[in-house]
């Protein structure tokens, strides 16, 4: 994890942040190697400038980009549910999400929509947007990505009902393979009144701008 503070007087001209790594030494010390092992592989020389301290950043960005091993997604949501009488459609649109590819770990990344209704209990909107980020910060396929959120919500929350929407592009698809530049994918998962009952399925739909009114 990478946290930045800030140090010094809110006056003086020398205050600054100051950048703090906190990795787990022995693990990020595996994937330098590792890496190194690769570039030496490819053929590089893994003693020029440019690439002598590549290893070790390339062990931290991968630990960053996958930290939500480290989270408990059900826990998040489980912090901060209220009891509240309100059972309309709650919906969280346009998530920035990023995830690493589990077949070739390179990075897709889009945006999800996510909504529910509340069955007596509402849950901080920002904590929907984490539960997104723990489990797109793993590696993934985009298909369980989607179920996965659905599930968490569901079982956390108890709602009438989940809608998932995910839009991503895939960089194994973009530079490599068939290299189609222009391609999206979009997954859906829906629980309860979303997947029994078609007018609240289409009102979300619209909602996120995938029927026209």
């Amino acid at each position: 994890m990478t946290e930045f503070l800030e140090k010094g007087a809110e006056n003086n001209e020398n205050t600054r942040y100051v950048k703090i790594e906190r990795y787990h030494t022995e693990k990020t010390d595996n994937i330098a190697n590792s890496v190194k092992n690769i570039l030496t592989n490819l053929g590089e020389d893994t003693s020029r400038d440019g690439l002598i301290d590549t290893p070790m950043r390339v062990a931290k960005a991968i630990e960053y980009c996958t930290h939500g091993y480290e989270v408990d997604p059900v826990k998040i949501l489980e912090g901060a549910i209220f009891k509240e009488d309100y059972s309309q459609m709650v919906l969280v649109k346009d998530i920035e999400l990023y995830s690493l590819c589990e077949h070739h770990l390179l990075p897709f990344f889009g945006k999800a929509h996510v909504a529910y209704i509340p069955n007596g209990c509402i849950t901080g909107l920002s904590k929907i947007a984490r539960v997104v980020d723990a489990y797109s910060r793993r590696l993934q396929v985009q298909e369980r990505l989607t179920m996965q959120i659905r599930d968490c919500i569901q079982n956390a929350l108890h709602p009438l009902g989940v809608a998932v929407v995910i839009e991503a592009s895939h960089l194994c698809m973009m530079m490599r393979g068939v290299q189609k530049q222009n391609s999206v994918t979009t997954t859906s998962a829906f629980t309860g009144i979303f997947h029994k009952n078609a007018s609240t399925r289409e009102e979300f739909l619209r909602l996120i701008g995938k029927i026209s009114n």
